[in-house]
């Protein structure tokens, strides 16, 4: 007969064993639970607080996800980088004649809307644009990027809503440059200290800039050796190890050119494409067209020739943006009137090798002429064909001591097909040299914030395959000690 002490012992054994069954069942499901909520996947890791649930996706979630390899964590800057600048739009300036900035703050940094053109432009979508608030625009943009993530650790890039051009333009004419540095110092320092930072020691981050390049890399301190113009944020080691956007970029690897802003800021599909059809049908009694004003002080520019050729000419069309009493030439207005009436535009460099004009032109439907490669062919490698015969026509003349060349002729040489090639090449360009409204989104169109992205990605991933491979992470990147601005005529 069995003992009844040890049936109890037997019975106490097994209850404990299957207590300590269930026990371990619960923890290894505490270790994994998630929800999901609203398509996003929360999970609690036994590592980190229970009680804060933190926004994660599983390596399966990933794999299916349109999202895998395009994360974006923004960080969450102290206002005086970027809000504060805004707020305290006064200070800021355009130029040397330094007027108000504030009423371009409007619609998110499109500026005011264009209510009336007379014909001139499609209702709707159309706004007195800044090109120096293109970071505030680009920020915008950024706020409703359907890839975002608060959890940086699933982010391909991060990308830091600096408003370099904007804090660097209150102090530009300023002789202070403890003062010019002083922001984006302080800058690098916060980033230096954030968690993120130390993942690929900002390699993974990104910036914008409205302003050209040249206007963070100050490569002297006085005029003796050189020109001080701008700051040297973009020679400071933290900001050499991150990648920015601008306008215009230097020959440093990590410099990217996108698009000047235009005024128009599509808010749905359908409005590019009314505007496509109205440009095609366009009349246009002019064959070429300069909208600029003359650059005598720069002993080089070519742009007194092509001032001197236009005017001489009947096929020409001159605007002089100098001329304070005629057409303004920061009136979009004005500036699409003349470009959607001439089927060729000339755009000579600058002040620097790009120009506005170039992307307002186009926009326009007119075939952009470029007289040096670093204006358009070396830099918006991400936006415009490689194959630049098939949307410009280029007219190699790099100062005026080279000039010898009829351009009259030279544009009369094209036949009436291939100038109706080159305009609906141009025509067809148009949906990614332009930013859509940042309050609304395209559904059939990228734009050029969509192809800046991407191209940002794919440039943040190359690196990360290079460290992969055990390669040096710091190629491609920054050259302390490269300073001339070269292009390839290739």
């Amino acid at each position: 007969m069995e003992n009844p002490i040890t049936r109890i012992c037997s019975h106490q054994l097994w209850f404990a064993i299957l207590i300590s069954f269930l026990l371990c069942t619960i923890l290894l499901c505490f270790d994994s639970l998630s929800t999901n909520i609203n398509g996003v996947t929360f999970s609690v890791n036994k590592q980190q607080n229970p009680f804060v649930i933190m926004k994660n996706m599983t390596s399966s979630d990933d794999a299916h996800s349109s999202c895998a390899g395009r994360y974006i964590y923004v960080h969450d800057l102290p206002t005086r980088f970027n809000h504060d600048l805004l707020h305290n739009c006064q200070l800021l300036t355009r130029g040397t004649d330094k007027p108000n900035m504030c009423p371009y703050m409007e619609n998110q940094g499109l500026g005011p809307e264009i209510e009336s053109s007379h014909g001139v432009l499609t209702n709707g979508s159309w706004y007195s644009t800044n090109q120096f608030l293109l970071e505030v625009i680009f920020h915008h943009r950024m706020k409703n990027y359907k890839c975002l993530t608060n959890d940086s650790s699933l982010a391909s890039a991060i990308f830091v809503p600096f408003y370099a051009g904007l804090d660097v333009s209150r102090f530009l004419w300023d002789s202070n440059l403890t003062v010019r540095d002083s922001s984006g110092l302080d800058l690098v320092q916060w980033l230096a200290r954030k968690p993120e930072w130390k993942k690929m020691w900002g390699r993974d981050h990104f910036l914008v800039s409205g302003r050209i390049s040249w206007d963070f890399r100050r490569q002297y301190d006085d005029d003796i050796n050189g020109s001080s113009w701008g700051s040297k944020f973009r020679f400071l080691p933290e900001s050499m190890n991150m990648s920015m956007l601008a306008v215009e970029a230097s020959s440093w690897n990590n410099d990217y050119a996108i698009p000047y802003p235009t005024s128009f800021h599509p808010s749905k599909d359908s409005e590019i494409l009314q505007w496509q059809n109205k440009i095609r049908l366009q009349n246009r009694p002019y064959l070429f067209t300069f909208t600029g004003a003359p650059r005598p002080e720069l002993e080089n520019s070519i742009r007194g020739k092509i001032i001197e050729h236009c005017r001489s000419s009947s096929a020409c069309r001159f605007i002089d943006c100098s001329n304070i009493d005629g057409e303004k030439c920061d009136n979009p207005i004005n500036v699409i009137k003349v470009f959607e009436k001439s089927v060729f535009c000339l755009q000579p460099p600058g002040d620097s090798y790009t120009r506005r004009s170039i992307f307002d032109s186009m926009l326009a439907g007119c075939v952009p002429v470029f007289f040096h490669p670093g204006t358009a062919y070396s830099q918006y490698l991400w936006f415009l064909p490689r194959n630049r015969t098939k949307y410009s026509v280029y007219i190699p003349v790099r100062d005026v001591k080279d000039w010898d060349v009829n351009v009259e002729r030279v544009l009369m040489g094209f036949s009436e097909d291939e100038v109706s090639a080159l305009r609906e090449e141009v025509i067809k360009l148009i949906p990614r040299i332009i930013y859509a409204d940042p309050r609304f989104k395209l559904e059939k169109h990228e734009d050029a914030f969509d192809f800046a992205v991407k191209g940002m990605l794919e440039r943040i991933e190359q690196v990360r395959e290079v460290i992969r491979n055990g390669g040096d992470p710091s190629v491609g990147f920054a050259d302390e000690n490269h300073y001339k601005y070269t292009f390839s005529d290739n």
